[in-house]
């Protein structure tokens, strides 16, 4: 029959679902391995990216439990968000039908590619029962002491109406909205991530199967630092404010402070505001700038002296300006600073525009004593000369100076060494709908409640209106008002709710058990956590895996998970992304316009559309939509079919660079595919006739499980991809018999069958295999069978190579030397001259130079 993917692969899938193929078992016979992919986000359409990023997953998956293991490899949907009300508001209807009709159609895509998931695990994050045992550990860690409520400042979306963590707000506008926004004070719910934070950081060191930048990435974020909190004394300041406590990374620099700086948040500021007009307009335009670091290191340095001063704790007849900075961030140190311009560009700038001085502490230790043209920051590893320096040898590196710094000023009272973290507590109230409900209420009487769990969950009400901007909760007729679990009163309900990475952050224990009453199942998070092999993009390397980490631990804290998931994925893999050309065409305007791939056709004379319009072919970049560089995966799998993506996918690059998809590499994909039925065919109907070449193709054989093995376990797939080429290469060309070359056509099915499963299935039944190549167990190498009798070695004559000559594996270099100087072709193009030296590389060529 003819190698028709269409026809074999929904042949195979309805085998598999029909026998339950891919159903987690939780079996103590068995080790366990959990695989999982970060879940998608139902957009409605899968990508080449997530084909890439399942079928790395799945591979995985069907290699483990052919190996033996009870493999856990489920599948869910992120689907909470601001997209889902967007649309809502751009097209009418409601975000829960909008994202539920998503889900099946991505599902419907999904499917088709064959992976081996245990759907019947699936849930998705906006369904009742996950967010209802979300609300239920919600008020566990409130028990806990993990969940507090307190006043903060915040980025503010003036359209989405909303409040945006620091990584949504880009260039100071809302990542969706667009819109400037502004800094506020609201009442919000926080998660106590920063008392873990020496422990998240400590615990990466053990972390070894994760990549170095993700790791440092995320030591980064948490930031640890060691320096000295002091207080300057204040002149001028309102009662009530003697004391201005500082914190700093550089005490070293402290004798070179010319000036103060508070954040617009600080509580002096807040004071100053309430009785200056002057403050209170410069206090508001600060507050137009979000609250990220990036945003504020982008923003133009301004401040206003507040005619407060503060005097140097060395010398206070020295008196410092206190100016409100609108670079100050009040969540970080004390939202106080002093700053030193000549060694903090930052410093500098704002001292150049206020005329300040710029007092040197430190120059290079080849530098001469200058008046300084920019800030000199050296690096803390690097050795400084100091011209004001404290106590000890004149030239150190920058980290002993701040240790001598800090014991200076604690010999003499004048603050002392603490240890901090950049890493601020998690606030996650969200003033949106379509997010999990906050399972609070408000009573006049006994105050902020937790909802009792007997009325959980609090779902979410479905007569919700969008045309007025702002949170529909808070204006809902009914659904606010509820009764007080405590005393019974009339109350109020929170209209917040949870940020969205909450959800994705305890996803992966929920799949161990997806149907219990409770959070988890303990037994079943026994078994199967941790997360053996979890895999996704590198942009969740910061807030989404620390987020993850952190809720581990708290799951522990109320007992819902066991003490060995303390660090939730052993292993983690950051895979590469999909790329194509672009093509655009020029508008009327002159503009680009942005082509789809199969719009253009590319001929010698260039690329064109269809009806000939000349087309630009531009750079390899990321598929995207908006430049239209995108393949869509199912018209790949109507056209040549599933296999041939997933093989596409894993072949051309290692996982975790980039792949540039290409239609000539898919269609070579499928060429090959075919090739491989075809020979299949062919063996089939050999006769039963003994062949020549029967040890040397089993030899193969074996060393083509050996290679395929260690490049799955590796994940390097293109390497093991590549093992089977040649090993398909070296069966079509074998003089093998049938009984040879049957099984090593069954050998290749089963090495196959993790990237192309369907495939494998129709040639392993095609060659007599037993049940399911699927649930076949994974061969293993004879290594008797590893050893070569003999080895073919090319000849090189001057750097080219010339023949070759097959001697056996173990022979000396001397008599090989003696064999290629007799070999005709080597003779022949000697033509009598001197040899004048011959290299024999054991195993490897033998170089020859006349």
């Amino acid at each position: 029959m003819p190698y028709e993917p269409s026809v074999i692969e929904q042949h195979w899938q309805g085998v598999w679902d029909a026998a339950g193929v891919f159903t987690a078992r939780r079996d103590a016979a068995k080790p366990k391995y959990y695989v999982l992919e970060m879940f998608p986000y139902p957009s409605g359409r899968i990508h080449m990216g997530h084909v890439r990023n399942y079928t790395m997953g799945d591979v995985v998956a069907r290699y483990k439990a052919a190996a033996g293991f009870s493999v856990l490899h489920p599948m869910g949907w992120d689907a909470f968000g601001m997209p889902a009300e967007n649309a809502a508001m751009e097209r009418g209807g409601h975000p829960k039908d909008w994202t539920y009709s998503n889900i099946a159609d991505m599902r419907g895509q999904m499917k088709p590619l064959g992976l081996s998931i245990d759907w019947s695990r699936e849930f998705a994050t906006c369904d009742v029962e996950y967010y209802g045992q979300q609300q239920a550990m919600f008020i566990d860690m409130m028990e806990k002491g993990l969940v507090y409520r307190k006043n903060a400042v915040v980025n503010w979306d003036p359209v989405d109406m909303t409040v945006l963590a620091n990584e949504q707000v880009i260039d100071g506008k809302g990542w969706r909205s667009g819109a400037v926004v502004e800094r506020r004070e609201l009442t919000q719910w926080f998660f106590r991530i920063s008392e873990y934070s020496g422990e998240l950081l400590a615990a990466l060191d053990g972390l070894t199967d994760w990549p170095e930048k993700v790791r440092l990435m995320q030591a980064n974020w948490i930031g640890k630092s060691r320096g000295l909190q002091f207080a300057f004394s204040t002149a001028g300041a309102p009662e009530g404010f003697d004391r201005l406590e500082v914190y700093t990374t550089r005490p070293d620099t402290l004798l070179g402070a010319s000036f103060a700086a508070i954040s617009p948040d600080h509580p002096l500021a807040r004071h100053l505001e309430r009785h200056d007009e002057g403050v209170a307009a410069f206090v508001a335009e600060c507050r137009k700038i979000g609250t990220s670091e990036e945003a504020l290191e982008k923003a133009e340095k301004r401040g206003l002296d507040t005619g407060v001063r503060v005097r140097h704790p060395f010398d206070t007849a020295v008196e410092l300006p206190v100016y409100i900075a609108n670079f100050v961030l009040m969540e970080y140190g004390t939202g106080a600073i002093f700053g030193c311009p000549a060694h903090d560009q930052r410093d500098f700038d704002f001292a150049t525009k206020y005329g300040l001085a710029i007092p040197p502490v430190f120059v290079g230790v080849d530098a001469e004593e200058a008046p300084l043209a920019e800030a000199f920051v050296p690096l803390k590893s690097e050795p400084v000369r100091y011209i004001r320096g404290f106590a000890g040898a004149e030239v150190q590196t920058g980290a002993e100076a701040v240790d001598l710094a800090i014991a200076f000023c604690e010999e003499r009272g004048v603050g002392r060494g603490v240890t901090n973290y950049r890493l601020r507590d998690w606030g996650v109230s969200r003033q949106r709908y379509w997010g999990c409900p906050i399972p609070v209420v408000h009573c006049e009487a006994c105050g902020v409640v937790p909802e009792a769990k007997a009325n959980l969950p609090v779902e979410l009400p479905y007569d919700v209106t969008f045309d007025i901007p702002g949170n529909p909760l808070d204006r809902h007729p009914t659904w606010r008002d509820c009764t007080c679990p405590k005393c019974g009163a009339a109350a109020r309900r929170e209209t917040d709710t949870m940020d969205t990475f909450v959800d994705s952050s305890w996803y992966y224990a929920r799949f161990t058990s997806p149907h219990a009453a409770t959070p988890t199942d303990l037994a079943e998070a026994e078994y199967w956590m941790n997360v053996d092999q979890y895999i996704g993009g590198v942009e969740h390397a910061i807030l989404h895996l620390l987020y993850s980490r952190f809720f581990a631990r708290a799951m522990q804290k109320t007992g819902h998970l066991p003490a060995k998931a303390i660090e939730p994925f052993n292993a983690l893999f950051t895979q590469g992304m999909v790329t194509h050309e672009t093509y655009a065409t020029r508008g009327a305007d002159g503009r680009e316009v942005w082509q789809m791939p199969e719009d253009v056709v590319k001929t010698d004379a260039g690329a064109a559309l269809r009806d000939g319009t000349p087309v630009t072919v531009g750079p390899i970049i990321k598929m995207s939509k908006s430049k239209k560089n995108v393949v869509d995966p199912m018209s790949i799998i109507a056209t040549y079919g599933a296999d041939t993506a997933r093989w596409f996918v894993m072949s051309d690059s290692p996982p975790e660079r980039d792949v540039e998809w290409t239609a000539s590499g898919a269609e070579a994909t499928a060429k090959f595919l075919g090739r491989v039925w075809t020979l299949s065919e062919r063996v089939a109907a050999m006769p039963d006739a003994a062949g020549t070449g029967d040890d040397d193709l089993l030899r193969a054989m074996h060393r083509a499980t050996q290679d395929v093995t260690r490049g799955i376990e590796g994940f390097a797939f293109n390497k093991a991809i590549a093992k089977l080429y040649e090993f398909t290469n070296t069966l079509s060309k074998s003089s093998a018999g049938k009984v040879a070359m049957a099984q090593a056509m069954r050998t290749l099915a089963q090495l196959m069958q993790p990237m192309v499963p369907h495939l494998a299935e129709g040639v392993w039944a095609m060659q007599g295999g037993a049940g399911l190549v699927t649930q076949a167990p994974w061969p293993v190498a004879d290594p008797a069978m590893l050893v070569q009798d003999s080895v073919t070695l090319p000849i090189q004559i001057n750097g080219k190579r010339r023949a070759e000559i097959t001697v056996p594996a173990d022979m000396p270099a001397s008599e090989v030397e003696k064999l290629v100087l007799a070999e005709d072709a080597v003779v022949k193009f000697l033509a009598g001259q001197p040899v004048k030296k011959l290299i024999v590389v054991p195993g490897r060529i033998v170089n020859v130079v006349i």
